[in-house]
């Protein structure tokens, strides 16, 4: 592919990617992939109480995404990562709320496409509930 074929869609499939990944190597490898094209990926595990959690998940998601340099330091980067963030747990959110999540954040960003993928366990022990969201901002 060539640098102006990737759009939303293939940002947000690069953060849904780095979420999924099951390994710090499969990590790792994807982010090597998607660097070679262009797109800069990290992602992050998680895990607590949701409601007690939201402001840590999305801290984690902005500080993830400096570290790696998928973002650099400035308000508007930071708060786009911040507010996909936000759109990813509003999706989950019916599910999530009064119970514990525990699972991986991806971020994913190409020129001015910035995605966010949580993928989260949902529940209580080994009785968990899977769920995906996902949000999208343009800086």
């Amino acid at each position: 592919m060539h640098e102006n074929e990737f759009g939303s869609k293939d940002i947000v499939k690069a953060a849904i990617l780095m979420a999924l990944s099951a390994t710090r190597e499969e990590e790792k490898q994807l982010k090597y992939q998607y660097g070679e094209k262009g797109i800069k990926c990290c992602a992050v595990d998680y895990g607590g109480d949701f409601i007690s959690s939201i402001v840590k998940i999305i801290e984690r998601a902005v500080v993830s995404a400096k570290r790696e340099g998928v973002i650099i330091e400035s308000h508007a980067e930071e708060g786009a990562v911040a507010g996909a963030t936000r759109e990813a747990l509003n999706q989950i959110s019916g599910k999530a709320i009064g119970l514990n999540v525990g699972g991986k954040i991806g971020v994913a960003r190409y020129h001015d496409h910035v995605a966010v993928c949580v993928f989260f366990g949902i529940g209580l022990l080994h009785l968990n509930e899977i769920s995906i969201g996902v949000g999208h901002r343009v800086v």
